[in-house]
């Protein structure tokens, strides 16, 4: 009985021929086109169902991965028909390949799996993963792709998971909570100015509202400032930015009509008034808002 183990080289050499190789190169790309159909259709599904849009992208993820992995065990099952002493040599091989040049890439690979079977994120998502933020557009073995802000597309590396913490600002939802800041003048009425605020974003059409999802109104005490912090849910994450400027538009038009000023630290000299002109932030409460002209 032979004790000769084969060695990389000739496991390769014994299992590749030409007709192999043509086999696994159409699995390859059958499996690759068949992904990119169904995730088209998935895309297509997901715009004209709005109201299920985040759960159905999540599908593309996990249908992806699932045909990837099932190429390539029926690759090395049936095409390649490892048998126990080439699969021992090829495992080798593999280990050696990602030791040496691939080890980065097998840490994407493996953060990838841990994205897709523990649910950290999904696709539709708005999320921070370290640098980067934006809305999760595709979810591969290798990389997350993101949409930022400013419509830039950033691939990041899944391997990211293990470094650096993930924070997702709806987890599977349609509607996400966005904070909006004002910065005032400490002299301003802040009761008023907080009262102007929640108003502008109950009235907002961006606004979501239930029994779970309020708007909440903060403010702060700075030496030089006041903040007023609106926190409210917006409708549908694609609309955030939207919603926090709606809010900061209609709030400061009113904060201009009844004397509330951005804070003199921020912008010196600007409000020096002529000698004899009346402060117009201190009102009588008769002059205070009526909600009613939002």
């Amino acid at each position: 009985m032979s004790d000769h183990t084969p060695n990389p080289a000739e496991v390769l050499l014994s299992i590749l021929s030409l007709q192999v190789i043509l086999q696994i190169i159409f699995l390859v790309i059958f499996s690759y086109v068949l992904v990119r159909v169904v995730s088209l259709i998935l895309m297509r599904l997901s715009e004209r169902f709005e109201e299920h849009r985040v759960k159905i992208r999540m599908v593309g993820p996990l249908f992806k991965v699932t045909v990837y992995l099932a190429v390539l065990y029926y690759i090395a099952s049936y095409v390649l028909s490892l048998s126990p002493d080439q699969f021992v040599a090829f495992s080798a091989l593999a280990g050696a390949i990602i030791g040496f040049g691939l080890k980065d890439l097998f840490a994407d690979v493996a953060g990838g799996v841990v994205v897709i079977t523990e649910n950290t994120y999904h696709v539709g998502d708005k999320i921070r993963m370290g640098d980067y933020y934006g809305e999760v557009t595709d979810i591969g073995l290798r990389a997350t792709q993101l949409i930022t802000p400013d419509d830039n597309t950033v691939t990041v590396p899944n391997s990211l998971i293990f470094t650096e913490s993930v924070a997702s600002g709806n987890y599977g939802n349609e509607e996400m909570m966005v904070v909006t800041d004002m910065f005032i003048d400490p002299e301003s009425d802040a009761y008023l100015a907080m009262k102007i605020t929640e108003e502008a974003a109950f009235t907002s059409k961006y606004i979501f509202l239930d029994e779970e999802h309020r708007i909440t109104t903060l403010l702060n005490e700075f030496p030089s400032h006041l903040r007023v912090r609106v926190k409210a849910y917006v409708n549908d994450l694609r609309y955030e930015f939207e919603f926090r400027s709606d809010i900061t538009r209609r709030s400061w038009k009113v904060f201009a009509q009844h004397g509330i000023k951005a804070p003199e630290a921020f912008f010196p000299g600007y409000y020096q008034r002529e000698p004899g002109e009346r402060d117009s932030s201190r009102r009588s409460s008769s002059d205070r808002v009526s909600f009613n002209d939002f």
